[in-house]
């Protein structure tokens, strides 16, 4: 049944310009710039940005166009989308999840965001940080954060064209500019073709399982699905626009700069730190960045300028975590925006303390411990990250494929991204059916058991 896309006082895109920047500044976060090239250095370079560019385009791209559809057939919050297509309680579990998900990483995702506001200062003023040192300071860490989720508080607050998308407008462009300026100066280094060739030049045999299952992994989580952030995003696009290609455009700006975020990091690495190792891990980016910076000329602003992106990057994302379960108070308990903003923005700094606090030695949030299905995380920070971040996304992509590929008609699917994109028949349209189906369930299924260790090592997640 066809649902009008916009209720009142929910708000609705200005324009599909805006949809897209929104969108894609929700995919563009913390994991194409800080993620992406940590895990291509742990995973062989250019092997991995092959494969992942196949998973992208090919898993990625479907599940996106899938919960976007959703999100304006229905004209709802992930919760009140599956409600309104008539899923009963057992598929209303995703559209929770999606929720819980959302508030949650958003608590710890403030955490790194923090340090990049302290990172922007201090290279600026040009003052040697140690990471470890840093991380383990709370009277730095934790207002650091607090002012990070106050200034999403202060976009979400604007609403959905008044702040999100004149945001977006805004704070995309500076992201795109500022990764250029990067990417041009790195791969312009004295010895940077090395680097160029590491990260743009597959090896194919370094390809295996492994690298496949990591390079799906990072699909899901640097395209943004499975956060119930498209299909609250859907939700506010009128029946004209053209899904399909807002999606294509989405996933292309999303995989544009993951791409550049390689070509920052890896030609600068390889020119300026030769012996270096480039899976450098989670550290790579805070650790060893800075000492890269130092070796260029002017690389105090350089540097700067690189912080600054990271916290306009995290920003995009975090702006649309506050927005999934800000939508669902408004939709389902009839909360005046104001109201949901500030009591789930405060609840997100009070669950970001542990998360912040356990990277400090001796503290009890970097002990605690859990085994899931022989799975151990330790520290708080690990436990959220592994179970919102990265097990109940995969979970929820499942589920939501399996809902309008299964338990609902995919058709009305198909008929609702053909509105405003006449083109979306025949060959397209019957593709992205067959992948909803069959394709993107098997593939999620298989990231899954990977996870949970299944085929030895247990997988990495977002």
């Amino acid at each position: 049944m066809a649902v009008s896309s916009n209720t009142e006082g929910r708000g609705q895109w200005g324009s599909s310009l805006g949809f897209i920047m929104a969108a894609a500044g929700s995919a563009v976060g913390l994991g194409n710039i800080w993620r992406f090239p940590y895990i291509t250095g742990e995973n062989g370079g250019g092997a991995f940005v092959f494969v992942y560019m196949i998973c992208v385009l090919l898993i990625g791209l479907p599940l996106l166009m899938n919960e976007i559809a959703l999100g304006r057939k229905s004209g709802k919050n992930p919760v009140g989308a599956i409600k309104e297509t008539g899923g009963n309680g057992f598929w209303q579990i995703a559209g929770v999840l999606c929720i819980v998900v959302c508030f949650c990483v958003l608590s710890y995702y403030s955490v790194i965001a923090g340090w990049t506001i302290g990172y922007i200062f201090t290279e600026l003023i040009n003052i040697p940080v140690d990471f470890e040192d840093f991380q383990q300071t709370p009277m730095y860490v934790i207002p650091l954060c607090f002012i990070f989720i106050l200034m999403t508080i202060g976009v979400v607050l604007g609403g959905v064209s008044g702040g999100i998308e004149k945001a977006a407008k805004f704070l995309m462009p500076v992201l795109l500019i500022i990764v250029v300026f990067i990417a041009a100066r790195s791969v312009t280094l004295e010895g940077a073709q090395a680097g160029i060739e590491y990260y743009l030049y597959p090896d194919f045999s370094k390809i295996n399982a492994g690298v496949i299952l990591q390079a799906l992994g990072q699909a899901f989580f640097s395209m943004s699905v499975g956060w119930g952030l498209m299909i609250t995003f859907g939700s506010y696009l009128p029946k004209n626009s053209n899904i399909v290609t807002s999606s294509g455009w989405i996933a292309g700006m999303d995989s544009m700069v993951a791409l550049l975020g390689g070509l920052m990091v890896f030609p600068a690495l390889f020119a300026l730190l030769p012996g270096k190792d480039p899976a450098g891990g989670p550290a790579l980016v805070f650790d060893v960045l800075p000492k890269v910076f130092d070796a260029m000329p002017g690389g105090n602003f350089i540097g700067a300028l690189f912080f600054l992106l990271l916290l306009v990057a995290a920003l995009t994302s975090s702006i649309s975590m506050l927005e999934v379960p800000v939508a669902y108070f408004i939709d389902e308990k009839k909360w005046s925006r104001k109201k949901a903003a500030w009591t789930i923005g405060i609840a997100a700094m009070a669950l970001s303390i542990p998360s912040a606090l356990s990277s400090i030695d001796g503290s009890i949030f970097k002990r605690i411990s859990i085994t899931f299905l022989g799975n151990t995380k330790t520290g708080f920070f690990d436990i959220m990250d592994f179970t919102f971040g990265t097990f109940a996304v995969v979970v929820i992509c499942l589920m939501l494929s399996l809902y309008t590929g299964w338990a609902k008609k995919i058709n009305d699917y198909m008929s609702e991204l053909s509105l405003g994109a006449p083109r979306f028949v025949g060959f397209p349209a019957t593709a992205w059916k067959f992948f909803i189906k069959w394709v993107c369930p098997i593939v999620i299924a298989l990231v899954l058991l990977n996870l949970l260790g299944i085929f030895g090592e247990p997988g990495e997640g977002g």
